[in-house]
């Protein structure tokens, strides 16, 4: 007598096993908050939209062995994502756009705020714009007289030592916006979260 087809064992074949992996993994964020994710978790979930027919967690765990964290994977220069085996253009893509929108979003909440009225809330600012990037950024943060952020602008870019200032630019700058105050930052590429502020 012929055996019935086993019709569930045959879905269950035909469905790859990450699937049921990422739907706990959405219930968890959304239940629990990002916090309950780790660093790689939460990166998981940020490849599945490029990456929606792939197992995205052992490229997660690469990603944050080889870079070591959450946000220092996103802000890793293109170049060196693209060394890890296993990434494409389309993670990387995502990922940029994490980054992107991340400094976005520190620079809405400035705007909300009105006034950049603590150096805490001026190195939290810097360092979500500009702590990870691979080379020397000069940066201007352009104020009015209430401490109002008018404009922030990468002036110049450098090495991944060393990058040029020409004072005669920096306040020719501020008089077109009409700044009051200005506060220049440059960071550190080879120390990760250094970043150096000058008041003027």
């Amino acid at each position: 007598m012929p055996t019935k087809p086993d019709h569930d064992k045959s879905k269950s074949e035909d469905t790859p096993h990450y699937h049921g992996h990422r739907e706990r993994l959405r219930e968890r964020f959304y239940s629990a908050g990002a916090d309950a994710l780790s660093d790689y978790e939460l990166l998981e979930m940020a490849l599945f939209a490029a990456l929606p027919r792939r197992d995205t967690k052992p490229l997660a765990k690469t990603l944050i062995k080889t870079f070591g964290s959450f946000a220092e994977v996103v802000h890793a220069p293109v170049a060196r994502l693209r060394e890890v085996e296993g990434i494409g253009e389309s993670a990387i893509n995502q990922l940029k756009l994490i980054a992107a929108a991340a400094h976005r979003v520190a620079k809405g909440d400035v705007n909300s705020r009105n006034a950049l009225s603590s150096w805490n809330e001026v190195i939290d600012y810097c360092r979500t714009s500009m702590a990870f990037a691979d080379k020397e950024q000069f940066r201007l943060l352009f104020l009015d007289k209430r401490n109002q952020l008018i404009a922030d602008e990468v002036q110049q870019t450098g090495t991944v030592d060393h990058t040029p200032v020409y004072p005669r630019e920096v306040i020719k700058r501020a008089l077109e916006l009409s700044a009051t105050a200005l506060i220049l930052v440059h960071n550190h590429p080879t120390t990760p979260y250094s970043i150096t502020l000058d008041h003027a």
